[in-house]
């Protein structure tokens, strides 16, 4: 962010209570908490559950905030501090929206290709990937952490710089509508939609709508320029393609997860059932040769057709023919579906004209966060799979075939909390993931929280002795019992919806 106080007044229709010493400056930071003040930011002051925000404006200012947002007046003493300082005081309406007024206006001085991301599952691990295979070519800005809804959406947009080249988006959503607020914030040239499964069955009520919600960022690509990257696997491809009109508003697709067949038509995914056969697309990548190491960790050639440029003869590595380039894969992530992720970034690299081969090693040195597929090491030596950042009946799924797939000596523990969001399908849901634990094997079944119960419900139903299957309400209970049983050769998966807090269960067995 490059902004003075001025321009900020004019985007949010602000006013000051206290001007500037110097009308010049420029603020080039934006910050919500003032622990973490840095030269040249402007502190927002934020109503949140917790805390007032309005009650730190004075430490921000003695941190070196340049400028504040705020909602209602300060008292005298800030003001006098403030002008002592030189730092202005803004009053806006709502400092939240306030920050997306910001972020708006200074979306006109970027030049980077904004890149939009969004799905009920692997969204924030696509936007590693593609920040990771941009970054090596592009000066790239990504979403920090989980900054993906109204507030954080503005916060990532703010931190682009102008120099930069490429900017990557992650978009959550918690109904219909908030994509949309988003996207006419952002601007994006270019959307990604990963899947669409059941999360926030409770705020929309039926995958349909949580497709048109999905929907709405291919809806605000830009006619004639934009692209949309989707996944030719996901049977609500076609759906989001109609309801987005990508057609009739020449805006370019690109398939990946779907190879062409011989006489280059789409290969349709397993079951449909959502639209009609997928629609056209010049451009597709797809996984051939796919498997899985002793780690879990994926290994698969990447084929690249439609991307070439007419006459370009260059060879690429593996070429087996003139329209497909090829370059093979090691991930660093774990877990089968994450090819599909890989397929997505490397889709969106592959059209910012980086090469197969630079793609593949960017690919091979994403890494995960913490939190998601997080490699841990137990006291005694056990290994544990921290992927407690967040739960839907899709995600647990991919992440129990993920533990299925890994060479382990000893036993399998699936330590599951509760999955939010679910709305009516929620005990189905529930009791699907336990049939789900007998399929993938997992030798011990350790259920936290009242939902879960349901999980061990539907494990008993599908086979699963009850001598291995432990139910307890609460995280300390679920480690005095694990760290009792655990042997050194065990591999421990953790995972529920964030609100359950299971990361600290993760760390409790990793101290």
């Amino acid at each position: 962010m490059r902004m003075g106080a001025k321009q900020i007044v004019q985007a949010t229709g602000g006013q000051f209570l206290v001007e500037p010493i110097d009308a010049a400056e420029v603020l080039t930071g934006i910050t919500l908490d003032s622990r973490t003040v840095a030269p040249g930011d402007v502190y927002v002051a934020i109503q949140g559950e917790h805390a007032d925000g309005h009650a730190f404006v004075e430490a921000a200012l003695m941190q070196g905030a340049r400028g504040a947002l705020v909602s209602e007046p300060v008292d005298e003493r800030c003001m006098l501090l403030a002008r002592e300082m030189g730092a202005a005081i803004i009053l806006v309406p709502n400092a939240e929206h306030a920050v997306a007024d910001m972020a708006r206006a200074w979306r006109a001085y970027l030049s980077a290709k904004v890149v939009a991301i969004t799905g009920s599952v692997g969204k924030t691990t696509t936007k590693n990937l593609t920040r990771d295979v941009l970054a090596s070519t592009f000066k790239t800005c990504a979403t920090k952490g989980n900054q993906n809804n109204e507030l954080g959406g503005p916060l990532t947009l703010l931190a682009a710089e102008p120099t930069d080249e490429a900017v990557v988006m992650e978009m959550g959503m918690d109904g219909a509508g908030q994509i949309r607020f988003l996207c006419r914030m952002a601007r994006p040239d270019w959307g990604v939609v990963t899947n669409v499964g059941t999360s926030h069955m409770e705020m929309l009520g039926s995958q349909e709508n949580i497709a048109r919600a999905k929907a709405e960022l291919l809806e605000e690509l830009p006619d004639g320029t934009g692209q949309a990257f989707l996944n030719g696997a996901c049977a609500y491809a076609p759906f989001l393609a109609e309801v987005a009109r990508l057609d009739a508003r020449n805006v370019s697709l690109c398939l990946y997860g779907t190879p062409p067949r011989a006489n280059g038509a789409a290969q349709e995914p397993a079951e449909t059932g959502a639209g009609d056969a997928l629609p056209s697309a010049h451009r597709r990548v797809w996984a051939e040769d796919v498997t899985l190491d002793e780690e879990g960790r994926p290994h698969f050639q990447i084929c690249f057709a439609g991307f070439r440029a007419s006459g370009d003869a260059s060879p690429t590595l593996f070429d087996m023919d003139p329209d497909t380039e090829r370059a093979p894969v090691a991930l660093a992530l774990r877990g089968e579906h994450n090819v599909a992720n890989a397929l997505a970034a490397a889709a969106v690299g592959r059209a910012m004209g980086i090469a197969p081969h630079v793609i593949a090693q960017a690919l091979a040195g994403s890494v995960a966060e913490a939190g998601r597929q997080e490699m841990l090491r137990g006291r005694d030596g056990y290994t544990i799979i921290n992927d407690a950042y967040n739960a839907s009946p899709d995600s647990m799924r991919a992440s129990l075939a993920m533990l299925a797939a890994m060479e382990v000596a000893g036993k399998r523990y699936a330590v599951l909390g509760d999955m939010g969001e679910l709305g009516d399908t929620s005990d189905a849901c529930h009791v699907g993931v336990g049939h789900v634990v007998v399929e993938q094997g997992a030798d011990e079944l350790v259920c936290i929280g009242q939902k879960s119960r349901l999980i061990a419900e539907g494990a008993r139903e599908a086979g699963m002795d009850a001598a291995h299957i432990v139910c307890v309400d609460t995280i300390g209970e679920a480690l005095e019992h694990l760290e009792g049983t655990l042997c050194a050769e065990d591999v421990v998966l953790v995972k529920a919806s964030n609100f359950m807090g299971l990361t600290r269960l993760a760390e409790g067995l990793a101290s």
